[in-house]
């Protein structure tokens, strides 16, 4: 073939080599890969011209258009994994740190595009295989062709710098995603045990309406888990997946306990009755008690115990419509509500039980003093001669912020004890005081304790 009817065949070659880039472009990585022999292998067989210098020179610039080939390749396989990091990223992280991590990758992708057009454009202005290719031509392939190369090596190195600096975006990103699927069914295997244990209680004839509702309220969020993070973001439907998981635990374990929470409503509902009334019986026991105080002991040492007959009767009728209440509520399976009556049959039984005690201890009380004061004096004369050891252990003299309050307790015990002179003693008044003073020294003996370990 001559070199006149070889000249269009030449072009036709190179027009087919940069529409074979052009495709390899757009095809997969493994693709790409396999149809590069094929594509810069040229097409027909090379012919000798200029001697074995000039094949050498062909040859040269070949091995350019294969390893700038071979660069565009790796460049082309980088750009697609970090997308796909950069992808990863993205669909967890909203953060400043990624938008600028977005926004390098955009400024990287135009400089490949700068450098992926320019080899390409190396590559369409050099038919290598053409017959009678000319010396001059294949050393300016070299070089462009070389210099491409170059430039696809110097941004992989970019890209690959880039792809290093998102290690820790990329690695919390990766960690959200691996917990992403695990969270979600634990969301749906907990909504679907709070279900079965709804079903098993109601099956034992217990409604349960307040866990049913609230069951039911789960139910859109189950949608919006099972429509996906592609919707609806990774952080919201990792947060929504644990908040599915607590609430359905949580009703579970109601639904489970339900049974047990109705027999201790039922034994609750048995001890309380049993206790009001044993407080009536001990209520009726008051006025005999007041009575033999008022007859005994002076105005002061009973004045503040005469409303309680009254107030256990108000108090224990209080109690027995409440627990009727709760017995109601507790048929009605309102729960809730047969709880917090119980609780107020409890406190209202409390405080009367506390006032009927505190009549008959009054009365015990008044007779031990009466029949011997001198063993509560005792008492609190030793707390106080206790207390003033402690204090001067170690010192020649007290330290007057415990010598004074020390002082103070002694006179008070005096004046108390000079108070159960006279034909009708407070001895009420007496037994307030005693105890007052024994507190205060008490006080201060922690005081000087607290002082001492602390200087220790």
């Amino acid at each position: 073939m001559t070199a006149t009817h070889a000249r269009p065949q030449a072009k036709a070659g190179g027009g087919s080599v940069v529409r074979d880039v052009l495709t390899l472009m757009v095809l997969p990585v493994p693709l790409l890969a396999a149809a590069l022999p094929v594509a810069f292998a040229g097409g027909g067989t090379r012919r000798w011209f200029g001697g074995r210098g000039g094949e050498n020179q062909r040859a040269e610039a070949q091995a350019a258009k294969d390893a700038a080939a071979a660069a565009f390749v790796e460049l082309d396989s980088a750009q697609r994994d970090l997308l796909i990091s950069i992808e990863t990223i993205t669909a967890v992280d909203s953060t400043s740190r990624a938008r600028q991590a977005v926004e390098g990758f955009a400024a990287l992708g135009r400089r490949i595009d700068e450098v992926s057009h320019g080899y390409i454009t190396a590559v369409d202005a050099h038919d290598l295989d053409r017959d009678g290719l000319e010396p001059a031509v294949a050393a300016r392939a070299l070089t462009e062709l070389t210099k491409a190369k170059d430039e696809l090596v110097r941004v992989k190195a970019e890209l690959d710098r880039f792809a290093q600096g998102l290690g820790p975006l990329l690695g919390s990103a990766e960690t959200q995603l691996a917990r992403l699927a695990p969270a979600v069914e634990r969301a749906r295997q907990a909504l679907l045990g709070a279900s079965n244990s709804l079903d098993a209680v109601r099956a034992s004839g217990m409604r349960a309406d307040d866990l049913a509702a609230r069951l039911a309220a789960l139910a859109p969020e189950l949608t919006r888990l099972n429509q996906g993070a592609g919707r609806h973001g990774v952080p919201e439907t990792l947060q929504r997946a644990d908040q599915v998981l607590r609430e359905a635990e949580a009703l579970r374990t109601e639904a489970d306990r339900l049974p047990e929470r109705a027999a201790e409503i039922d034994r609750r509902l048995v001890s309380l009755r049993t206790r009001a009334q044993a407080l009536t019986t001990r209520a009726g026991s008051v006025e005999p008690v007041l009575s033999e105080l008022r007859r005994r002991f002076s105005a002061a040492c009973w004045q503040d115990l005469q409303p309680v007959p009254e107030q256990a009767t108000v108090n224990i009728r209080r109690a027995e419509e409440k627990i009727a209440e709760a017995s109601k509520a507790r048929d009605e399976q309102r729960w809730a509500d047969a709880t917090a009556l119980l609780s107020t049959v409890r406190a209202l039984l409390n405080a009367t039980d506390e006032a009927v005690s505190a009549a008959g201890d009054r009365l015990q009380r008044l007779d031990a003093v009466a029949k011997d004061p001198q063993q509560e004096i005792q008492r609190t004369r030793f707390a106080i001669r206790d207390a003033q050891r402690l204090a001067m252990a170690g010192r020649n003299t007290p330290d007057p912020r415990h010598a004074l309050p020390l002082d103070d307790a002694v006179s008070r015990l005096d004046r108390s004890v000079a108070g159960l002179e006279g034909r009708h003693p407070d001895y009420w008044h007496f037994l307030i005081e005693t105890e007052a003073v024994r507190r205060s020294v008490a006080r201060v003996v922690s005081d000087i304790r607290e002082e001492r370990g602390a200087g220790a």
